[in-house]
């Protein structure tokens, strides 16, 4: 039996109990392979027969049928859904990134604010500057802003199953989520107190994610955030007691070493990408803790819990740290100037960052984990394309070198634990089929006609003639494509 959280059709493929070939009704072998016999000479002289016993649609029908029902699957259908999840997560990750990075880029002055500046000091005369500036400037009250919208996961949470389940009234659905924390132990008190430490590890996180794009490109920002995967494995080795796997090991080490090429892309010395990329660097090892704290302190959860949990997480944000925000703004730490504020686009990075992360944490009901997953590294080649057309960007030396080991890394963790018995099964069946050992003896209705016409004093002849052109994996193979279909061992 396989996990639910595990792909059949990749991770534990079932071994299939049906034959291992599969021969239509037509007799005469295609294509260069093809062999002229005795078997073959005398078709000519039972044409009369063959076109009195047609060959059924039967299984043609069943064929069609169970190819119908396996793409119709519930395993197929949560592949199919995976992939429309991909590519939502893909397209809501990259727009909400690229939306927070448009507030921090430097617009030019209106003609009515051009200062007037010394050209050369000494000299009585000032010319006019093409100026830019930075008029938004405020990272934290954007990270504060982006998390209150996560007080509507609970409500979106509650409409859906209101028009979902009838029966269910409004106060039982919000009493069972209630209903679950109490189970496991949680006071009211003890339940806020470890909502308020989550509150503060996810404003953290998202801070030091939208800190690092006022100084990185949102592609570079999006691939050292990537790394988490592997920091998420290495915390649940560590804390959680999950199986250690070499292979990911490895992939923690190809990760850091992505990292490190990127802190060192353009120098040490009077470059603040260093900064960026420690910035971006421990959003994803943040983003790495929240997840497994999360399992170790909540444990299996719900959806009307997990729900309940981040509008906590929007409330107490919003309740607790507006006088921070406040405080960053007075004393001038942060600079933003209401009348230009560019609410188009911060309204649009806390809609596409709360489409993505309703998606991270409710997608799991329609596909696998891994669709999700993927969604992290897929973006990053999508965030890379709009970084050359919008800002000219290039991919090159240590910064492309970085970002290649990073994906590497990533698909490294996504292996299975068990990812050397698939490797070994692979191994053998493509031996077998390079050294030719498979062979299968079939025969066909033609064939079984031929040698009744003739007789049993040339069945031995035939017998043997058929098992070379049938031979799947030899020579007849390629000549044979489209009367042998292999079905699996």
């Amino acid at each position: 039996m396989t996990r639910d959280g595990d792909i059949p059709t990749i991770f534990n493929p079932r071994r299939s109990r049906a034959p291992s070939v599969l021969v239509t009704d037509e007799g005469v072998a295609n294509g260069p392979f093809s062999h002229t016999d005795s078997v073959s000479s005398q078709q000519e002289g039972v044409t009369q027969s063959d076109q009195a016993t047609p060959a059924t649609p039967k299984g043609l029908r069943n064929r069609l049928k169970s190819c119908s029902s396996s793409l119709c699957s519930k395993n197929a259908r949560k592949i199919y859904f995976g992939v429309w999840v991909t590519v939502c997560v893909t397209a809501s990750w990259v727009g909400a990134t690229h939306c927070v990075k448009y507030l921090f880029l430097r617009r030019q002055v209106d003609n009515d604010d051009l200062v007037l500046i010394p050209h050369k000091p000494g000299l009585n005369m000032t010319v006019l500057h093409e100026q830019y500036s930075a008029s938004y400037n405020a990272p934290f009250f954007t990270t504060w802003f982006v998390t209150n919208w996560t007080m509507l996961f609970f409500p979106l949470y509650y409409i859906c199953r209101l028009t979902s389940q009838h029966c269910k009234s409004a106060s039982e659905i919000f009493s069972e989520s209630i209903r679950d924390f109490r189970e496991k132990g949680f006071t009211a008190a003890r339940f806020l107190t470890r909502c308020s430490l989550f509150c503060l590890l996810w404003v953290a996180t998202n801070y030091m994610y939208i800190r690092a794009l006022c100084i990185l490109l949102s592609t570079d920002v999006m691939a050292l955030f990537a790394t988490n995967v592997s920091s998420v494995y290495l915390l649940s080795w560590v804390i959680l007691h999950e199986q250690f796997v070499g292979i990911r090991i490895m992939a923690v080490i190809m990760c850091d070493t992505g990292i490190a090429l990127l802190a060192y892309m353009d120098g040490i010395t009077g470059s603040p990408t260093l900064g960026g990329v420690v910035l971006a660097a421990s959003a994803g090892a943040g983003s790495a803790v929240y997840k497994v704290l999360f399992k170790k302190v909540i444990g299996e959860a719900t959806y009307g819990q997990v729900a309940l949990f981040f509008s906590l997480i929007g409330m107490l944000n919003a309740a607790l740290l507006w006088p921070l925000s406040l405080g960053l703004f007075l004393t001038g730490v942060e600079s933003l100037h209401w009348e230009k504020l560019p609410w188009p686009a911060l309204l649009a990075a806390s809609v596409l960052s709360l489409i993505a992360n309703l998606l991270g944490n409710f997608s799991v009901a329609l596909t696998y984990d891994l669709f999700i997953t993927l969604g992290l590294i897929t973006s990053v080649p999508v965030s890379a394309a709009l970084d050359v057309v919008l800002y000219g960007a290039h991919f090159e030396g240590m910064k492309l070198a970085g970002m290649i080991l990073i994906a590497v890394g990533f698909f490294l963790v996504m292996f299975p634990d068990n990812w050397p018995d698939y490797i070994t099964r692979l191994l053998r069946k493509s031996s077998r089929v390079f050294r030719g050992k498979k062979y299968h003896h079939v025969e066909s209705q033609r064939e079984t006609v031929i040698l009744q016409a003739r007789g049993s004093s040339a069945f031995t002849a035939d017998s043997l003639t058929t098992s070379r052109r049938f031979s799947v994996y030899g020579a007849g193979g390629i000549g044979m494509e489209r009367r042998v279909s292999t079905v699996g061992t």
